[in-house]
């Protein structure tokens, strides 16, 4: 009987230290889930961060842009047809275009003196997009210094490139990237 009680003993004993080593682990599984999951936290507080910041941004872009088209739209002019499609990679105006030009800056003097001109340079997706990025630009500012030798003031045209992010055509056929080379001129009153 001496025997069975010592047997007894012995298996509660092996029992309890197997549950007190299984208690550890189980601690030691748990601090280290724990600490994982708070570092998780404190990476997506950070990138929480990050969007707020980029959302504020956004609406200050969207408050100014709003700003500036408080006024109501009047009219837009796409220049892309035959007399104003511009060449792979360039910018100069051609005497059609300034043609064209000329009597939009004559209807801009003669039917309102108070409207603004936003205008917009594209480019198809041949080049890089930082490049298009310039060029875009180039061919806005072309048409901007135009029209203000033609009278129209600066302070009533601003300019913005688009390059090859808004296309109108396939880049994928010549046709396609001749149209996407243009300018657009939206006039606001």
């Amino acid at each position: 009987m001496r025997g069975r009680k010592s047997s007894a003993v012995i298996v509660g004993a092996v029992l309890l230290g197997a549950l007190s080593l299984g208690g550890c682990a189980t601690q030691k599984y748990v601090d280290e889930k724990v600490g994982g999951i708070q570092t998780q936290v404190v990476e997506h507080g950070a990138r929480i961060g990050e969007l707020d910041k980029t959302s504020r941004e956004a609406l200050d872009r969207a408050t100014a842009a709003g700003k500036l088209a408080e006024g109501k739209f009047v009219y837009s002019m796409v220049l892309s047809d035959d007399a104003m499609k511009f060449p792979v990679n360039k910018w100069e105006l051609s005497p059609e275009a300034q043609a064209r030009l000329t009597e939009m800056a004559e209807r801009l003097k003669s039917e309102n003196k108070n409207v603004f001109v936003e205008v917009q340079g594209h480019t198809d997706a041949t080049g890089t997009p930082a490049g298009n990025m310039r060029l875009g630009a180039e061919r806005a500012e072309a048409v901007r210094r135009f029209l203000n030798a033609q009278g129209v003031a600066l302070n009533r045209i601003s300019t913005i490139s688009y390059g090859q992010d808004v296309p109108v055509a396939s880049n994928k056929t010549r046709e396609g990237r001749a149209q996407n080379r243009r300018v657009v001129l939206i006039v606001l009153s």
